[in-house]
């Protein structure tokens, strides 16, 4: 069964070959721009790849829906946590 209550958490995003799939990243944030309350994006060049963090208030279903997105993006791996629900 899915909820549909607001939750607040954060999605821990790395893109392991960031041209180009970072423009597609970017392009699925801008869709659920109305999730992200705050945002940080780190290159490591280094290690030829980028991390990026947000932190995302909405329902189950669009926190889902935006991760999931991210997910089917070819060289990138994402994972959420979000907060219990309050009481």
């Amino acid at each position: 069964m899915t909820t549909t209550s607001q939750r607040i958490g954060a999605v821990t995003i790395i893109v392991y070959q960031p041209d180009p799939a970072v423009e597609i990243v970017n392009s699925i944030l801008h869709d659920f721009s109305h999730l992200i309350v705050g945002r940080m994006g780190i290159p490591y060049r280094e290690r030829g790849l980028s991390v990026i963090s947000l932190i995302v208030d909405g329902s189950t279903d669009d926190i889902g829906a935006l991760t999931g997105r991210l997910g089917q993006v070819h060289s990138v791996s994402v994972k959420a946590a979000l907060a219990k629900e309050s009481a």
